[in-house]
């Protein structure tokens, strides 16, 4: 996929124009900083704080129109004349270098968030139409890298470049060049029209496009939390990156090369969680990681609290990058600096996934124009947070990001909450590979939408928590109430959606009302499992299926699948040589198989068993 002509020329050109947007911006501050260039009407500090204030500022003017211009457009083209644009406002921010206007340098840097913020929309929007769906996954994780390494690129190569001898002739090719680049490579990305028969005119409203916008992503509530927890992502990023210089110079005494190495270390971390997801999802929509991997910012945050050096006084001399490495008590330091990125990299990649995959294809721009109001939103309320703790309350930075680490858990708790039964699917897929060598055929057989009945045997205690990993959707199990009940897991099952029940004679109650969730569980499109034998095998061999299954047909005309797990047969949770937990444990990491049958309907518990008979190898 990445070496392909539908996603390589995208990849540089985007990677192309992320280096120049922050080549510029750090350019244009350090010149101010360092006093390279006068301002009469400003000082320097508030000069920089305009000028961020300026390029965010786009993203809450425009972002609406950037997304119905982009559903409206051919995306190629959108692009191509993005980076038209793009190219002229570096032709004249390098004027305005040369001629050290700061003021003219100001208002191109405002220009280039606004093109930004056009190319936002359009950059996601394209991917899902570009890429096959089992692609989609891999294709965000690459963009996710290369934004944040293009990021890291631009920003350090600013230093370099506005350090050296004449640097603002340098920096003026050198915005210039990259632009010209990313045009020239626009070139090469294919068509990529849009969905609608007939295209409506794109009108710029900015403030009543900007709640309309909104309004949009709020109609899916689904969609609605996704943007609302890559905008979380925003804030830790914004509320570390931003924190990074002061954070260096009073408590672990290192100079700039320092502050540069910690940004290093943040980007190549997210880059580097990035690709990890796309090996623990296996290139699928893996939402059960993502409370999994705030758990992971947590984690390294509160250990970061825990290697920070107290703050030091002043006068003592600072480190350079080489010496900083050498002392190992900054190893921890740097050790869950790295970590909270690759957190951070494997919790944003399904999430942006998720958003380009469930929405409207001739609405998908728009949604992700949504997100960057709100991750806009975000990253403003992380710069608010911080003078509010560091001036207002007069606190340090170590208490900024014990409250963000604080904040992060009760996020990651928000989050699984709606996440569980994803969340449990993961870890209990992770398990059973650790246990056991699985072998699954027909994976894809179980329906990617909609409702299911999935039928199979009933070997071992491990049953569920297998086929629960084995399948790419949350399972709803019907189990026997007293097994449900068992005080320790109880709670699992709870959060697992399990369904109880027990025979009519035990409690008709029970058994009625575990009907009625049944029909709820598939009215809502959801996959719910039946072990029709209703206990475990006590010879290896399939028992007879009991009438419950017939039952859940009668009143649900939904597609049923019926699986086979084998050699589960002799494991230390099946009755083979006793009750299944009482014997010696034989075997570890043996093979098992899971087979999955095609989809069938109207069946019934007869031709099912004959079914799973036949699957059992």
């Amino acid at each position: 996929m990445f070496a392909t002509k539908r996603f390589l020329p995208f990849f540089i050109t985007q990677c192309l124009g992320a280096i120049n947007d922050n080549l510029y911006k750090n350019v244009l501050l350090i010149l101010v900083t360092y006093s390279q260039v006068e301002i009469t009407y400003c000082s320097s500090e508030l000069f920089v704080n305009i000028a961020a204030g300026l390029f965010i500022l786009p993203f809450f003017l425009f972002s609406s129109h950037a997304g119905q211009v982009a559903d409206n457009s051919d995306k190629a083209k959108l692009i191509r004349r993005l980076k038209q644009t793009e190219l002229i406002i570096m032709l004249l921010a390098g004027v305005a270098i040369l001629a050290k206007s700061a003021t003219t340098m100001l208002i191109l840097l405002f220009l280039t968030g606004t093109q930004s913020a056009y190319f936002g929309p359009v950059k996601y929007a394209l991917l899902p139409q570009a890429l096959k769906q089992n692609e989609l996954v891999k294709g965000n994780a690459w963009v996710e890298v290369g934004t944040f390494l293009s990021i890291l690129i631009g920003t350090l190569s600013a230093g370099i470049i506005t350090a050296a001898s004449y640097g603002d002739k340098i920096a003026a090719f050198s915005i210039f060049t990259l632009a010209l680049l990313g045009y020239i490579s626009s070139n090469f990305i294919p068509a990529a029209p849009n969905h609608k028969a007939s295209p409506q005119k794109s009108i710029q409203r900015p403030f009543l496009g900007f709640f309309e916008t909104l309004k949009l992503a709020k109609n899916d509530s689904n969609i609605c939390f996704a943007i609302l927890a890559i905008s979380w992502f925003w804030f830790i990023g914004a509320s570390y990156l931003t924190q990074f210089p002061n954070f260096t110079m009073h408590y672990l005494l290192g100079d700039s090369t320092v502050v540069s190495l910690l940004l290093a270390l943040f980007s190549v971390g997210i880059a580097m969680g990035s690709w990890l997801y796309t090996k623990l999802s296996r290139n699928k929509i893996e939402l059960g990681l993502i409370p999994l991997a705030l758990i992971g910012v947590s984690l390294f945050s509160a250990d970061l609290l825990h290697a920070m050096p107290a703050p030091h006084t002043d006068g003592q001399k600072y480190l350079s990058v080489q010496l900083f490495i050498a002392k190992t008590e900054h190893l921890r330091v740097m050790f869950d600096i790295l970590f909270i990125g690759l957190s951070g990299g494997i919790f944003i990649v399904p999430l942006y996934t998720y958003v380009q995959s469930k929405a409207p294809k001739n609405k998908c721009a728009q949604m992700i124009a949504a997100n960057n109001i709100i991750n806009a939103f975000f990253m403003v309320a992380a710069a608010l947070t911080s003078i509010l703790v560091l001036s207002i309350f007069d606190r340090n930075i170590a208490d900024l990001f014990g409250l963000i680490a604080t904040l992060n858990v009760f996020v990651a708790l928000i989050i699984y909450k709606k996440t569980s039964k994803f969340t449990l699917r993961f870890i209990s897929a992770f398990l059973i590979r650790i246990m056991y060598r699985v072998k699954i055929e027909g994976q894809k057989n179980i329906p990617t939408t909609g409702p299911a009945l999935l039928v199979s045997n009933h070997v071992t205690y491990l049953d569920a928590l297998i086929l629960m990993g084995a399948s790419h959707r949350p399972i709803r199990f019907i189990m026997d109430k007293s097994i449900s009940e068992i005080p320790l897991l109880k709670w699992v099952f709870r959060q697992a959606g399990i369904i109880p029940i027990c025979s009519p004679r035990q409690c008709q109650t029970t058994y009625n009302q575990a009907f009625i969730t049944i029909n709820e569980a598939l009215s809502n499109n959801e996959v719910v499992c039946i072990f029709p034998e209703g206990r475990l095998t006590n010879d290896g061999q399939l028992g007879e299926f009991r009438s419950g299954v017939d039952k859940i047909i009668k009143e649900n005309s939904v597609p049923t699948v019926a699986i086979a797990l084998n050699g589960m047969w002799g494991s230390f949770f099946s009755h083979k040589g006793g009750h299944a937990l009482t014997t010696r444990p034989r075997r570890f990491w043996s093979k098992i198989g899971i087979n999955i049958g095609s989809v069938a309907y109207q069946e019934n518990s007869i031709t099912l068993r004959q079914k799973v008979q036949t699957l059992i190898s």
